[in-house]
């Protein structure tokens, strides 16, 4: 049977097992109807890959960009989110092209040591996202509460079990939470930004290239940066995943709509989340670079600075409830990755409560040690080491989602054409030798 009709009675059990990801509350898709009302069938999934591109290291490229150069890398900001649509776009191409998950097809395809040690990889990746979202989760807790770091890392364990609490109403409803967390991260950089007061003609200048990214260095390792950061290995496998939570038909127009409608959702998520590390690096321009500020690349020491510079504690306080916020849905996200993946390459089906506790125990451990050992300051390098550990793990996501979607065996007429498969792979080619050079970067100091 060719795998792009392989939906087996066991793949479709699969999808069908109760606390799967994959499963949590299906949501049928409308045949007939507006253009609105069969959209808004499909909108969610790309909001819950969104918090991705969002999580503590990309606040940090985008505050250490806003404070040194002000708003002169707002084009690499959008450059490097195009980046990351167009990767999306393939995954929820293979998603409904194939009928199953990133996760799954590595499985069928690779020889079992390549798929087990895919596995193993994307399993650190996850627990070094779930790290990064520990430290911040924490570093909000105690910038907006005044808890102890130590004590706020523990804390962050029963965020997930408030969480998880989520799935018991349905997926619909995970992604509902999603996008009102998005929603209040939104409002609250909205106002930092009314409070700011930033030069406007100078971000629309932002948004085009700049000569002085290729000539100044340090200007050219912070777009670096800001570009290696940007796409997440476990979010490609997280929604070809999630996708399979919408039931569609069998035909090729009801695919093509799929595809097309899902294309669209993670296009206006991800450029939704493009305004959010937009904003972050304009209020940086505004309240640092501005002010003489130009070495900010803490998330402390954002907080203490924004309110002197411009005026108000609430600045300073809507700041620390966008990283809570983010962090809890980072959490959710990892929760979900976690479960696609290992459901995909290993078949094995844990409670998502044992999952979590798992992944979380993992993460908080190596947390507890560096505030115990180095104290508030082994934040920011944990942070550093949990992007080096995602920069590793990249190839493993991003090139065997381009080698399958350029397949027709595996996507037959869906497969992506030459040209986009061509961008795709100079793509993961600049992502991959970006993130070496961070790494090489990061090993040397």
């Amino acid at each position: 049977m060719s795998p792009v009709h392989a939906d087996t009675a066991e793949n479709s059990a699969h999808y069908l097992d109760q606390g799967s990801p994959r499963s949590a509350g299906q949501t049928p898709i409308p045949l007939t109807g507006s253009f609105a009302r069969r959209f808004f069938a499909f909108a969610g999934p790309g909001y819950l890959v969104a918090t991705g591109y969002m999580d503590p290291g990309n606040w940090a490229t985008a505050l250490a960009g806003g404070s040194q150069f002000g708003t002169h890398l707002l084009f690499i900001a959008v450059l490097s989110s195009l980046m990351a649509i167009l990767l999306q776009a393939l995954s929820a191409r293979l998603a409904f092209a194939t009928g199953q998950d990133l996760a799954q097809i590595c499985r069928q395809t690779f020889p079992r040591p390549a798929a087990y040690l895919t596995w193993i990889v994307m399993e650190i990746a996850i627990i070094a996202t779930d790290l990064a979202e520990v430290i911040g989760t924490a570093i909000g807790l105690e910038l907006l509460f005044g808890i102890p770091l130590g004590l706020g890392v523990l804390l962050t364990g029963f965020d997930s079990l408030l969480i998880l609490g989520f799935e018991r109403f349905g997926f619909r409803k995970i992604e509902a939470f999603v996008i009102s967390l998005l929603i209040l991260i939104a409002v609250c950089f909205a106002i930092e930004l009314l409070l700011a007061r930033p030069d406007w003609a100078q971000v629309a200048q932002g948004l085009l290239p700049s000569r002085a990214i290729l000539t100044n260095p340090e200007m050219l390792y912070i777009a670096m940066g800001i570009i290696g950061a940007t796409v997440m290995p476990h979010n490609l496998y997280l929604h070809s995943g999630i996708l399979q939570t919408r039931v569609i038909g069998k035909t090729k127009a009801d695919k093509a709509q799929a595809i097309r409608f899902s294309v669209l959702d993670s296009g206006f998520a991800l450029s939704f989340a493009l305004i959010i590390n937009g904003a972050i690096l304009i209020l940086a321009a505004a309240a640092f670079y501005a002010n003489g500020e130009k070495s900010v690349v803490d998330l402390a020491d954002a907080y203490r600075l924004i309110a002197p510079l411009l005026g108000s504690v609430l600045a300073a306080k809507l700041f620390a409830i966008a990283l809570i916020a983010c962090g809890l849905n980072s959490t959710l996200t990892a929760t979900l990755a976690g479960q696609i993946i290992m459901e995909g390459f290993i078949q094995l089906k844990l409670k998502p409560v044992t999952r979590r506790l798992i992944t979380r125990c993992a993460a908080i451990i190596p947390a507890m040690f560096a505030v115990w050992l180095g104290g508030d300051g082994a934040t920011g390098r944990m942070l550093v080491l949990s992007q080096v550990i995602l920069s590793l793990t990249l190839p493993f996501a991003v090139v065997p989602l381009i080698f399958f979607t350029a397949s027709k065996r595996w996507m037959g007429e869906f497969a992506a054409s030459r040209l986009t498969s061509g961008i795709a792979a100079i793509i993961a080619v600049i992502l991959i030798l970006l993130n070496g050079k961070l790494v090489y970067d990061a090993i040397l100091g």
